[in-house]
């Protein structure tokens, strides 16, 4: 009899590590335990089962080539042991056993191991509220879970929702319930932003007027504090600590997840801040004997140097794999993270890699960004779409901490973000970003890639070259009636704000400004202003020309419209002249 492998939880971690040990020790004894009888799924495809765009929930129970991964399928083709519904209760640690229940015969048994691996995943927070017990309140976790809320949306007449949590969760469902079954959908964030772990809160404005294009309302630095039920205890609606009560039959909650480490701790294993479970570079645990992976561990983030809690799929299947060459022997290492995202929200893409800049000041760094708003191809080539691409560096050393991107192309913004993402470990510069080579034809990039420019803008700025204001400080500032606009697109772009803010927006195109110093506004309230930054961008450079100093508003027009679809109004049609 070879070693004995055992791995509690069977669902991406669990069948990976299970997996490639069984390749590389054919005589291994190995056992895979689950609580559930439901196993090896794609966890994060429940969102697009429930919106329909996944027709079949077969599909994420299967293989690529259609092949249901059950108890079966491991048995006949990965000789594997699986047993489900067996709950883990506890581990004896120096006598290197696990107590296990049967629940299906409530049977209790010792399960041996030589090595034993975690993969026990986490749990959906639940908010301490009346109410959550109601038929009507799902969370969003499982396969049954997925069950519950398609049935109550396909079959129960669902009509009215609210979401709880603006995370990548709540944003895929409110786009499930909101888009295919037109279920009015409310938002509801405790935050002042969506996607407030993800995204920099001016990326996030975007996003959230996605949501708002497609029918969810979005209610931000907002709480629910009860969940309402009527006489045969089924969901009504729920109470907001400021928007008061909202009515509807249906309740996902999607604020956020804890890892599942109660077996951990008991067993006196070490727990990092955000309670999972510590593991070093070869996925083990405070004991070498136990190794653990995927949603229930903390592992080192490579640019803030602290440790994370991420749990996505892709990193439980590359742990893992790490994790499979380890308990057969290996020395393989999964060094850490740089928590690499992307999300689907309507029509739009949203991307980042690194830290935003909150989390970076909170990580000791100074950052200091760069918004460039162009499109992810040649502007010539036809079904160009427009693209917002922030860069964050450290003001002193220079070096890139993070990216976020925005586009209707999800493709171009992974591949973006992607390229980022492959030099954050090794502390790049902006210059290293400025100059990457990157793939280039007119039907999928420009010449001057979008991260290439975007990454000299960021040295510009570093540089003391340009002078830029971003534009939720110009929005809030503006508002205020605090700031006076030096507009510098043609005439006729402008003529919209300067109507309706006659004392506030004034047009000075860039090609007259040589002519019309004398008339120009100055003061430090003063801001040049246009389509997308470059006209005002070249109107700084030759005012510094004549001693005079304004800032810029980076992304301009462009990225002005899409924080505040108020101005949307006032937007002309495009033209090679109005146009930056």
């Amino acid at each position: 009899m070879g070693k004995k492998i055992v791995i509690i939880g069977a669902v991406a971690l669990g069948p990976k590590a299970a997996c490639r040990a069984r390749r590389l020790d054919p005589e291994a004894d190995i056992l895979l335990l689950d609580r559930d009888d439901v196993i090896s799924y794609g966890g994060c495809g429940i969102p697009y089962y429930i919106s329909g765009d996944v027709p079949d929930r077969k599909a994420l129970l299967t293989t690529t080539y259609h092949v249901v991964r059950d108890v079966e399928f491991f048995k006949a083709y990965k000789r594997l042991t699986v047993r489900t519904r067996v709950e883990a209760l506890a581990i004896d640690r120096k006598a290197r056993v696990v107590r296990v229940r049967d629940l299906n015969t409530g049977a209790e048994e010792d399960i041996p191991y030589d090595v034993l691996v975690l993969a026990t995943g986490s749990t959906p927070f639940m908010p301490p509220v009346p109410g959550t017990d109601l038929s009507g309140c799902h969370a969003i976790a499982t396969m049954h879970h997925a069950d519950a809320v398609k049935n109550a949306v396909q079959n129960e007449g669902a009509g009215k929702a609210v979401v709880v949590g603006a995370g990548a969760i709540g944003i895929e469902m409110c786009e499930a319930l909101a888009d295919l079954w037109g279920i009015e959908t409310t938002l509801v964030e405790m935050a002042p932003q969506v996607l407030p772990q993800a995204l920099g809160s001016d990326f996030a404005r975007i996003v959230q007027h996605e949501l708002e294009k497609g029918g969810v309302r979005v209610l931000l630095s907002e709480t629910v504090t009860e969940v309402l039920g009527d006489a045969d205890g089924k969901v009504r609606g729920v109470r907001t600590k400021n928007a008061g009560e909202i009515e509807c039959d249906l309740v996902i909650f999607a604020a956020g997840s804890r890892p599942n480490t109660s077996l951990a701790r008991e067993a006196g294993l070490a727990l990092g801040a955000s309670g999972g479970i510590l593991v070093d570079a070869r996925m083990r645990t405070s004991d070498p004997k136990i190794y653990a992976g995927g949603d229930c561990v903390e592992v080192r983030h490579l640019v803030s140097g602290h440790t994370a809690h991420l749990p996505l799929g892709s990193l439980a299947n590359r742990q893992g794999r790490v994790i499979g060459d380890n308990v057969t022997g290996g020395n393989a290492r999964f060094e850490g993270v740089v928590g690499t995202f992307i999300i689907k929200a309507f029509e739009l893409a949203a991307g980042r890699a690194g830290l935003t800049e909150i989390q970076a000041r909170a990580a000791g760094f100074d950052p200091v960004y760069a918004i460039l708003p162009t499109t992810e191809r040649a502007h010539f080539y036809p079904g160009a779409s427009m693209f917002y691409l922030k860069l964050i560096a450290d003001k002193k050393t220079r070096r890139v901490l993070g990216i976020e991107a925005v586009c209707a192309n999800g493709d171009a913004v992974k591949a973006r973000v992607d390229a980022v993402a492959a030099l954050l470990p090794h502390a790049p510069s902006v210059e290293d970003v400025s100059n990457l080579e990157v793939a280039y034809a007119p039907p999928f990039a420009q010449a001057m890639d979008v991260l290439n420019a975007t990454a000299n803008t960021l040295q510009n700025i570093l540089d003391g070259r340009l002078n830029a204001m971003g534009v939720e400080e110009f929005l809030e500032r503006f508002h205020k009636g605090e700031l006076r606009v030096v507009d510098t697109r043609v005439a006729r772009g402008a003529k919209a704000c300067t109507e309706k803010y006659p004392d506030a927006w004034q047009s000075f195109p860039q090609e007259c400004i040589p002519d019309r110093l004398d008339e120009l506004p100055m003061g430090e309230d003063v801001v040049l202003f246009c389509n997308s930054g470059v006209r005002s961008y070249d109107s700084q450079c030759f005012l510094r020309s004549r001693g005079i100093d304004l800032p810029h508003v980076q992304g301009g027009w462009v990225l002005l419209k899409c924080f505040e679809p108020g101005f949307q109004a006032l937007d002309t049609e495009d033209d090679e002249h109005a146009a930056s």
